[in-house]
């Protein structure tokens, strides 16, 4: 390999061995002496490789495969984070979200209570950290998104770049919407007694039920709390909608709450992970704080030991089911989160140098303890709602998703001593735990999309980013009508679930069985220093992909049935939600085809072409110039 100044001559150079220097507008990271070839091998993706005083020394200096995979000089040095934490905390951020405080508490007491760990725990060593470090990995050394980055792994499976952005957008479509919901709970606890505590408001029913009220009252099958019909009738107003096929008009007072979710999402992420590194310091760690009053405050509450026992009492025998080990299984991927492009995005602005696997392992443990923290906080509380209405904790924990959070738990809440004080820090935790997993997953897009089209938008990353987060809203349009609820429930059961699973199988199929795992670990070692142990070799090459077939395999042969309140939905509608996940799912077959179709030579030649990295060839990069044997 050979490096010249386009606008000077070749000098000796004047660093010293080990030593960081600039010559002639170069960094060079210790550069070596003449026929150092050991040190000239360890040329990094990302940093700019060493000035060899000839021709010569060329020839004998790093092996062609090598620079091809590991030597890439980008025309501008990519922006890192401003500190470890920023990325820590953003990546904590984003694994972190609203599915540990409704998802996993739910999950683990239908599936055996504190019996639900050992398969949760199993899942996550041998499935979901692996395939974590995975990205954290990849990201790191090739320093570029979801969708460039596979130029330097097996170009065929490009596709799965532009799957991952799709697959991103259409969360952003009903995702932001629950953080709608919850900022309408936000504005409507500014008062001084909690709208959903009694009923006598316009949106109320003759069936509205106070049974915390001190009047003898009795509770019937058609009862329903003042929280149900503030949710349903007030904030939703699905009494409106019939269902899917007719989901009424828009609520204007959802449009608005998104649009000012929208507008802190803009100026968080406009300017890159400089500005919302910073942003997560309050986004990531507020949680923790809400979490740890409200488990304190749920702990003194009467009948909280009962909502406890319910959640961890195990059930032996549920282990011997196959349904417990398929949830355990799927908690723990989308938990942790790899496959949507947000890992890769984040590590690649990470030093080149850093410990990513001790990041992997100290992020993992943070989500997996969130999770069981946030049981604790949640059974605490329908521990003391089975106590006020003289009911089985079954009964009242029967709701899941949302409802779980904006009917049971807020009804609690509003009959607490201070409960708009409580009202209001739980709601800003639920649009903090939303705001870091939705900068991530457009990051992931901007990210993917600006390497990848550098030419086009790496000047326009306001514009580009105010864009995509247009789209965003209008792709929301439909989740905000008065049958919104049917449409979220619709695109979180089925449009990103199969897809993102399927992606990240083909994602450890390319990278292990295609690039190969000896060079995986060749480039974590040039990292780090070592190279990852059998442990991990064996569960990235057969374990994790088998992890995923198996999660991948049990969701086709059983798919949810899908129910929401009294409204069953149609199977066309089933038939809908497929259709929406094959629509990203589909990038990987065109531009498999249309990869084998540009390439020339013979099939056989084209298929060998298309699943070797390319090699970067003469790159004019700012006043350098790089050849690669």
């Amino acid at each position: 390999m050979e490096i010249t100044s386009l606008n000077s001559r070749k000098q000796p150079s004047l660093c010293k061995d080990g030593e960081d220097c600039q010559e002639n507008g170069i960094l060079q990271k210790g550069v070596p002496t003449p026929g150092d070839k050991k040190e000239s091998g360890q040329i990094s993706n990302g940093y700019s490789v060493v000035l060899s005083p000839s021709a010569d020394d060329t020839q004998h200096s790093i092996p062609a495969a090598t620079t091809a995979l590991v030597a890439e000089v980008h025309q501008e040095e990519r922006e890192t984070w401003g500190k470890k934490m920023d990325f820590l905390l953003s990546v904590i951020g984003y694994a972190v979200d609203l599915g540990n405080v409704w998802r996993f508490p739910y999950i683990c007491y239908q599936n055996g209570g504190g019996a639900f760990l050992i398969p949760y725990t199993i899942m996550a060593i041998f499935g979901g950290i692996p395939l974590f470090y995975m990205e954290l990995a990849l990201g790191q050394y090739h320093r570029n998104g979801c969708i460039s980055v596979w130029r330097k792994i097996c170009p065929i499976f490009k596709g799965i770049g532009y799957t991952t952005c799709i697959i991103a957008l259409y969360t952003a479509f009903y995702y932001n919407t629950i953080m709608a919901w919850a900022l309408y709970y936000l504005i409507s606890s500014f008062t001084a007694q909690l709208p959903w505590t009694n009923c006598k408001n316009s949106w109320n029913t003759a069936n509205c039920t106070n049974y915390f009220s001190e009047d003898n009252i009795t509770w019937t099958l058609h009862s329903t709390s003042p929280a149900e019909e503030f949710y349903t009738r007030h904030i939703l107003q699905i009494h409106r909608s019939t269902g899917l096929q007719d989901l009424g008009s828009i609520s204007w007072q959802l449009v608005l709450c998104i649009m000012l979710i929208f507008a802190v999402i803009y100026f968080s992420i406009w300017k890159g992970v400089k500005t919302s590194g910073k942003v997560v310091w309050v986004t990531a760690t507020f949680p923790y704080i809400v979490l740890v009053v409200l488990l304190v405050r749920g702990a003194t509450l009467p009948g909280a030991w009962r909502g406890v026992l319910f959640y961890l009492k195990p059930n032996w025998q549920k282990l011997l089911e196959t349904e417990v080990w398929v949830a355990a299984a799927s908690q723990i991927f989308f938990s942790l989160g790899p496959g949507f492009g947000v890992l890769l995005a984040f590590a690649s602005y990470n030093k080149f140098n850093n410990n990513c696997y001790q990041d992997a392992l100290v992020t993992s443990a943070v989500n997996c303890m969130t999770s069981l923290l946030s049981g604790f906080v949640i059974f605490t509380v329908l521990g003391y709602m089975a106590e006020m209405r003289k009911e089985d904790v079954s009964e009242v924990a029967k709701d899941a998703g949302p409802t779980l959070l904006f009917i049971a738990y807020a009804e609690a809440i509003a009959n607490m001593p201070a409960s708009t004080f409580f009202a209001i820090i739980f709601f800003l935790m639920l649009i903090t735990l939303g705001l870091d997993s939705t900068f991530a997953g457009l990051e992931a897009v901007v990210t993917g999309v600006l390497d990848e089209f550098p030419h086009i938008w790496a000047k326009r990353r306001e514009l580009f980013v105010l864009g995509v987060v247009i789209t965003c809203f209008f792709g929301s349009l439909a989740t905000l009508t008065f049958g919104g609820a049917y449409v979220v429930k619709l695109l979180e059961e089925y449009a990103t679930g199969p897809a993102v699973l399927t992606v990240a199988l083909l994602e450890a199929i390319a990278v292990f069985w295609f690039y190969g795992i000896t060079q995986f670990c060749s480039d974590v070692k040039a990292m780090l220093g070592f190279s990852p142990g059998w442990f991990w070799r064996i569960c990235w090459v057969a374990i994790s992909p088998l992890f995923l077939l198996f999660v991948i395999c049990s969701f086709l042969m059983s798919p949810p049935q899908l129910r929401l309140f009294q409204y069953t939905y149609p199977h066309w509608s089933i038939i809908l939600g497929y259709c929406i996940g094959t629509s990203s799912f589909i990038c990987i077959p065109i531009y498999m085809t249309y990869r084998l179709i540009i390439t020339p030579g013979t099939l056989m030649e084209r298929i060998i072409k298309s699943i070797t990295p390319e090699k970067p060839r003469e790159t004019p990069c700012g006043d350098i110039h790089l050849n690669a044997a």
